[in-house]
């Protein structure tokens, strides 16, 4: 019985422990958005007073000055964001799926040499190829257009490797055989069979596909000329290199406030696929 009670004490301990340690996290990483959420309700002249735990009263007036009285087009910003971020979270999901679907079931030469050419892909960084890139496009005459945003990033190894892990260990060879040998095509059985299987490592990768899309910076910055195509990562950068006299400290804080929006809203609503997405990623049969 004492072994017992010391076990059943070890176990309340570690759980302790463990819950104190996510609790740390969880302020670790809450902090942060709740300054964020604090600075935003508040002026320029009270910023420069530093800063204080309690919300101030001034976030619709940011927020009015913001959308209405900037010289930022932020509407126009977070509608380009909108449309960049959506295409290539829906076109990566489902092309990375698509060619995890072929490396998955079709027997081929070369299909290792193919994976794992995937994935060496994975260790180069985009700024090696920004200018090679860059001249490509302005060749393609694409400079000022969301193409090259959108139709490179269709192409992710990231993705594709984890959606191959995924299928690897829920989509069963003998399941695609018996839509085969039933007179399914294999567009009718990626689409009804493959595609609701992976759902949720679908949704997983469409929120990192989107969030990623959204905040980037680097391409947008270097494709994007015209005010009007800007995404709101540049006008954000563009409205903190504003002229001292017209720096509000204020408006910024409320636009990041402004652009991180759409990206919580899309995560509440594909959030409920993200534990079965990872707990099911990393196994396999």
């Amino acid at each position: 019985m004492n072994s017992n009670k010391e076990n059943g004490i070890g176990v309340k301990g570690r759980r302790v422990i463990a819950y104190t340690v996510l609790i740390i996290l969880t302020f670790l990483c809450l902090i942060w958005f709740y300054i964020l959420v604090i600075n935003a309700t508040r002026t320029n002249s009270m910023l420069k007073r530093g800063f204080t735990p309690l919300p101030s009263t001034h976030l619709i007036e940011n927020m009015i000055n913001l959308l209405f009285h900037s010289t930022q087009p932020v509407l126009k910003g977070l509608r380009n964001s909108l449309i960049v971020s959506a295409l290539t979270a829906v076109l990566t999901t489902y092309f990375s799926t698509m060619t995890a679907y072929a490396i998955h079931t079709y027997e081929f030469k070369g299909r290792k040499a193919f994976f794992t050419f995937i994935l060496m892909v994975m260790m180069i960084p985009t700024q090696v190829t920004a200018l090679g890139f860059i001249q490509f496009m302005t060749k393609l005459k694409l400079i000022n257009s969301f193409a090259p945003l959108v139709i490179p990033a269709i192409a992710s190894p990231v993705t594709f490797f984890y959606l191959k892990q995924y299928m690897d260990s829920t989509l069963s060879l003998s399941l695609i055989e018996a839509a085969r040998i039933d007179g399914a095509g294999e567009f009718r059985i990626f689409n009804t069979i493959a595609l609701p299987l992976m759902k949720p490592a679908i949704s997983v990768q469409a929120i990192f596909a989107f969030v990623s899309s959204w905040n980037n910076y680097f391409t947008p910055a270097l494709i994007l000329q015209k005010d009007e195509m800007k995404t709101l990562p540049i006008l954000i950068a563009e409205l903190r290199s504003a002229d001292f006299l017209k720096f509000d400290m204020g408006i910024v804080y409320a636009m990041i406030l402004f652009s991180i929006l759409p990206v919580v809203v899309v995560y509440l609503i594909l959030s409920k696929n993200i534990v079965a997405g990872v707990q099911l990623g990393g196994v396999k049969e």
